[in-house]
């Protein structure tokens, strides 16, 4: 079955942002040439502004084509779950086969090298997997610079590959950062990358009912749902089944995409 046209965002023009960027540090400069720095200083600070604040904006468009919700009116949502395989993917595993659910797990690729049999259950049991970067650097995905980008995404890339035997379609930035690098890194690649538009903050230290609210508050169909696995704070598993008994008690179905 092939994946409706609709879903795929891969970037056509992964530099288009270049051209933007040089003719506005030149205006900045024929600004600060003609009417000084009390002009061209603030104009500058705008203009870098306007090229950094969405590197920090998970379904922001302005770097690379992002899915943040499934198109279409059928009354499914799309469960994705990051950071894994961890010790507790498979009790994961068995809360979705209790409610008959499906998600897409992104997984970091060192941690898939290291426990392949966990990357092969979810294939077996019907999951899908997405490239969620090979080191998971977290405080400093957004700095990467272009080499460093390309080796995280193609590395991941590969190392799921050669676990399931096929490449995976999906790919989500570490904290949903995307920095003018990682567009290229996706064509070549033909991955396509997924923000979400339900979140409850679940990958840090947080308190279940609060994360759970923040979730279904934005529960509806054609939601794609951002949750997390093996978190240090152990609550991770109570979230996704309470996750799932709203999307059941509203009457959604959790499938893929495809």
């Amino acid at each position: 079955m092939t994946v409706p046209e609709t879903l795929y965002r891969i970037p056509r023009r992964p530099w288009r942002w270049l051209p933007w960027l040089v003719l506005s540090q030149l205006l900045v400069v024929l600004v600060w040439a003609a009417w000084g720095w009390r002009y061209g200083l603030p104009l500058m600070v705008a203009t870098h502004a306007l090229f950094m604040v969405p590197v920090f904006l998970p379904n922001s468009r302005f770097y690379a084509p992002v899915l943040s919700r499934l198109p279409g009116d059928a009354r499914k949502v799309w469960l994705t779950i990051d950071d894994g395989p961890s010790a507790e993917t498979p009790a994961v595993l068995d809360l979705l086969d209790r409610y008959e659910a499906r998600a897409t797990f992104f997984l970091v690729g060192e941690r898939a090298q290291a426990q392949p049999d966990l990357v092969r259950a979810m294939l077996a049991r019907g999951h899908s997997l997405g490239n969620h970067s090979h080191r998971h650097p977290q405080t400093r995905f957004w700095r990467l610079g272009r080499q460093a980008m390309a080796a995280e995404i193609a590395q991941c890339q590969q190392a799921l590959t050669a676990i399931a035997g096929t490449p995976p379609r999906w790919y989500r930035s570490v904290v949903g950062m995307t920095n003018p690098f990682v567009a290229p890194a996706l064509k070549q690649w033909q991955l396509t990358r997924v923000g979400w538009s339900a979140r409850g903050f679940d990958g840090v230290e947080c308190t279940p009912d609060q994360v759970v609210e923040r979730i279904t508050r934005d529960l509806a169909p054609g939601s794609i749902v951002l949750l997390h696995e093996g978190a240090a704070h152990g609550h991770n598993l109570a979230i996704i089944e309470a996750v799932l008994q709203a999307v059941q008690a509203r009457g959604l179905h959790a499938g893929l995409p495809d």
